[in-house]
């Protein structure tokens, strides 16, 4: 037997949509990388991984979106030198943003001087950028990330 909504249940304000039977239609949760912070380097490709599976790459100025199921998961940001590694929770429905930058050590122009190239690292933080640098900047690709 399917259950019905009561008709007293409170429902969320940002779910403004319910189906024949009255079941709130949550919209789907979703994740947006952002590489378009005025801090970044804006040199070499950072690839993404989200629980153990490549979902793409970003160059400075794109953003990457992609659908993930509710729950935990693993976000990883590798520049081909240094992996950083965040884990979140996404609720059902939400649209959570996070921030990659490719930085430099602040002892860059010493390395490179003296060895002739200087490691790049990446950081990876919740949240929009602060600045809007890359926003005429070329976006990624949207679509399902696959996840388990």
């Amino acid at each position: 037997m399917t259950p019905v909504p009561s008709a007293d249940a409170a429902v969320d304000p940002a779910v403004e949509r319910v189906d024949a039977e009255g079941w709130p239609i949550i919209p789907p949760t979703q994740i947006t990388v952002h590489r378009t912070s005025p801090e970044d380097v804006r040199d070499r490709q950072v690839i993404l991984w989200l629980d153990g599976e490549r979902i793409g790459q970003v160059l400075f100025g794109q953003t990457l979106t992609r659908e993930v199921a509710p729950g935990a998961h693993r976000l990883r940001a590798y520049n081909t030198l240094v992996w950083k590694t965040l884990t979140f929770d996404a609720p059902p429905g939400a649209h959570l943003h996070f921030t990659c930058i490719n930085r430099a050590p602040r002892t860059l122009y010493y390395l490179v001087a003296i060895f002739g190239v200087a490691p790049l690292f990446v950081t990876l933080e919740p949240g929009k950028p602060e600045g809007k640098a890359g926003e005429s900047g070329r976006s990624g690709t949207s679509g399902r990330s696959g996840t388990k």
